[in-house]
């Protein structure tokens, strides 16, 4: 029984921190990821990390205009956050 509740846990877990799913359109119908961080830059972001996620994300880690620490996750075909994280 012990040894079913661990299987369990370990499972769902990398489910419990999964980040949303952003999109569900081709990669073909995606804005440019240069773009699109150059696009983020021009706002006054600062990127330390960007990439694109199962849930077809294009997250980044980094700093806004007011340098606060964010982690955003967009939609890449709209370019709109999804979801965001402000420490």
């Amino acid at each position: 029984m012990r040894k079913l509740l661990l299987l369990s846990l370990a499972i769902a877990s990398p489910l419990a921190f999964a980040g949303p799913q952003c999109s569900t359109a081709e990669q073909s119908q995606w804005q440019d990821q240069t773009k699109f961080q150059e696009n983020l830059k021009a706002e006054g972001y600062e990127i330390k990390k960007f990439k694109v996620t199962a849930g077809n994300c294009y997250e980044i880690y980094g700093w806004n205009k007011d340098k606060q620490k964010v982690e955003i996750y967009f939609d890449p075909v709209s370019g709109k956050a999804v979801k965001s994280e402000i420490d």
